[in-house]
């Protein structure tokens, strides 16, 4: 069966979907987007992705393409038409079609609004938990509202380039003070000597993570301690254990930074365990 986009309004073949050459997500990167995991039938965590992107258009100042009834409809029906249960689906708002001009086109200008949706392989993500993943850090070269989650990913795809080039699946960004951010698509997390899982504050400086806040829910009903404050590079690099959270990945175990192995160079248990538990605590809406 043929992949199947929403583009504005139609359904269309994915190798057939377009945009204008004057939208203004590919002018200037005027949009946002959202990407949220599909796992046995259900949407995970619906509620809190649609929060944070009512956040991001209002700091943008961009128009909902659509009531959020409506949005949810045209999300499932996508990820029906694409017979998606475990996967994902992506979710792009642009400011929409204009003449190109720096300044907001005229008011009454409808948003742009394109989802796709894609099956995952299982097998890849259970690799990649079994083995750990590799991370590099990088000196923080993005804007300053890295907190809306804006299609601008230029740094970002930069930065996980440069991981690959150096044999790593992730580059973690670290302030000038060589304290640790976020990774070029994730949250990062540590566990302390002491069994504390420390994770960096969300008030400025990263993106507040959807998986991120969940797993916070789900470190609660565990009964295990959470912290957030900074932490420095030197920090991370003594820790337990060091991990990643995102979507679609929910948590991976980072098993070395720099090159440096991280405790044993193994997986640790506090990951593995609050991994196992995401899926009971996540909101779960059936598509």
């Amino acid at each position: 069966m043929p992949r199947i986009a929403y583009v504005n309004g139609r359904y269309v073949k994915h190798s057939d979907a377009s945009v204008h050459i004057e939208d203004r997500g590919y002018q200037f990167a005027d949009g946002v987007y959202e990407v949220c995991e599909v796992r046995h039938g259900y949407i995970v965590d619906l509620t809190r992705h649609l929060n944070r992107l009512d956040r991001s258009l209002g700091e943008l100042r961009i128009a909902w393409p659509m009531s959020r009834a409506a949005l949810t409809q045209v999300i499932r029906e996508t990820l029906r038409r694409n017979h998606v249960r475990n996967g994902l689906f992506y979710m792009q708002v642009t400011r929409g079609v204009a003449r190109r001009d720096h300044v907001f086109p005229a008011e009454g200008t409808p948003p742009s609004l394109v989802i796709t949706a894609k099956s995952t392989d299982a097998k890849i993500i259970a690799a990649k938990n079994a083995n750990g993943i590799k991370a590099i850090t990088l000196v923080d070269n993005r804007w300053d509202r890295v907190d809306i989650k804006s299609v601008g990913l230029l740094p970002n795809a930069m930065a996980r380039q440069q991981a690959k080039e150096a044999g790593a699946q992730e580059a973690i960004y670290v302030d000038g003070n060589g304290m640790v951010k976020e990774g070029a698509a994730t949250n990062v997390w540590i566990v302390d000597p002491d069994g504390t899982l420390v994770t960096r504050p969300a008030e400025h400086g990263i993106l507040r993570g959807i998986t991120r806040t969940t797993l916070m829910d789900v470190v609660a009903k565990l009964g295990l301690t959470i912290a957030e404050r900074n932490f420095s590079v030197s920090e991370m690099l003594a820790a337990r254990e060091v991990f990643l959270t995102a979507a679609t990945s929910i948590c991976f175990p980072v098993v070395s930074v720099d090159g440096q192995a991280i405790a044993n160079g193994h997986p640790g248990s506090v990951s593995q365990k609050v991994r196992e538990a995401f899926f009971d605590v996540a909101e779960k809406i059936a598509i």
